[in-house]
């Protein structure tokens, strides 16, 4: 079968025919070029204001850059034509193949760009034979597409967090869809203040705010504060990971501080390899750990005494009945102000005064939390990481859409396989 033959099946162009390919040493490497021409009676279109118009002249010849076939790198090549528009005077054509700031085609940016979901953009690039930049520039032409024709109708359930991205207190505020159809990043913005949340608004627009009916978030001020003010009638949830995770913090803290005070006494060997056997929940524990944790439960430490409270607070989780679930959150505060341990003290008061929004999950029926933020706050994660690091906040905000985004793509863009 000839290249021609399977271009015209993979990738047609209306009104543009491949005439002959060949092969051309191009940079020190060979390279397969494919030469292309309008129809015969086409007219060209302008790329001003989309009509069409006569053929006015001829410019140099053009190569842009296609997807490569078989290892070599191929380049369709075509000599523009200047149109005579009545609307707009004279005028370079607009092609589908091409357009006057870009040398690579669509479709070799939508491949590139899909190739850059799976391996990190400097990867992408060597695997290819091409450079970061025209990378990146590939997958910022689909996250624009994307953005410019997704579709943001419908969404009810929506959970905010924020994550470090740079070392140095630099955060990024992300905004997550929750629904259980649709799952994917609304939007993201640079540091975790009120502002950078009334931005997101501003963005959302009232019409699409009236339409939450959860939002999940967790206890920092902040979003709170923008939350209560901005969504306050939507049933706004402080679910059970980040309640746990700032009890384990408190719990850990408990046995750090009295480890340093049984050392100070000679006995610091009590809570040697302890950490692990308090912060794990028991069914997670390996062997050791369970024997482990089976002596230190018979010793009358402080830390001891923080680990049951912090079992206890699990049994609340297992109510269906937001009345009942208050009184045992009630109940677990007041045995925690009695039990003197500072850390687990700060914790119940923490838990006092958030305790409506804490009870919200029950209002919601379990069917939202955090949890499901901080499944994709590990991919975001994993994406920064990937790339070790990016060093400006455009590149991140593209490359956090593209993997998260859940973006349409390109309908008329052929996939390769």
């Amino acid at each position: 079968m000839h290249i021609i033959t399977l271009l015209n099946k993979c990738h047609p162009i209306k009104c543009f025919v491949y005439r002959k390919s060949r092969l051309q040493e191009m940079s020190g490497v060979e390279a397969m070029v494919v030469e292309v021409e309008a129809r015969r009676n086409s007219r060209g279109v302008c790329s001003g204001c989309g009509k069409r118009g006569g053929t006015y002249d001829h410019l140099e010849v053009r190569r842009f850059e296609f997807v490569p076939l078989w290892c070599w790198a191929v380049f369709l090549e075509y000599r523009m034509r200047r149109v005579n528009c009545k609307r707009c005077g004279v005028k370079v054509e607009r092609v589908p193949f091409g357009d006057a700031k870009n040398s690579q085609t669509p479709a070799y940016r939508s491949y590139l760009a899909s190739w850059a979901k799976r391996l990190s953009w400097q990867e992408t690039a060597e695997v290819f034979n091409t450079s970061w930049g025209k990378v990146f520039r590939a997958v910022q032409w689909v996250v624009e597409y994307g953005l410019e024709h997704r579709d943001l109708s419908g969404v009810k359930a929506i959970g905010v967090d924020e994550v470090a991205w740079q070392k140095g207190h630099h955060y990024l505020t992300v905004v997550y869809q929750l629904d259980a159809g649709c799952r994917r990043l609304l939007w993201v913005g640079q540091d975790r203040t009120v502002t950078t949340l009334l931005r997101f608004f501003q963005f959302w627009g009232p019409e699409r705010t009236e339409g939450l009916q959860y939002v999940c978030s967790d206890m920092w001020r902040p979003y709170l504060q923008v939350l209560a003010k901005k969504a306050g009638h939507a049933l706004h949830i402080l679910d059970r990971f980040h309640i746990m995770a700032n009890l384990n913090k408190a719990l850990d803290k408990v046995r750090a501080e009295e480890m340093r005070a049984l050392k100070a006494k000679g006995q610091g060997v009590l809570l040697v390899k302890s950490r692990w056997c308090l912060l794990k929940r028991p069914e997670n524990l390996l062997e050791g750990q369970s024997t482990r944790l089976k002596d230190l439960l018979r010793m009358n430490l402080l830390t001891v005494r923080a680990y049951l409270l912090k079992e206890s607070l699990n049994l609340f989780w297992d109510y269906t009945s937001p009345y009942w679930a208050g009184r045992y959150l009630e109940r677990w505060c007041s045995q925690a102000m009695r039990s003197k341990i500072e850390p687990m003290k700060r914790m119940a008061h923490t838990l006092r005064s958030h305790q409506p929004l804490i009870l919200n999950w029950f209002k919601a029926k379990k069917q939202f939390s955090s949890g499901i933020v901080e499944g994709f706050n590990g991919k975001l994660k994993l994406t920064l990481k990937r790339a070790f690091g990016f060093s400006t906040y455009g590149a991140v905000e593209i490359a956090l859409y593209h993997t998260l985004g859940d973006l349409p793509e390109p309908k008329w863009a052929h996939r390769f396989y």
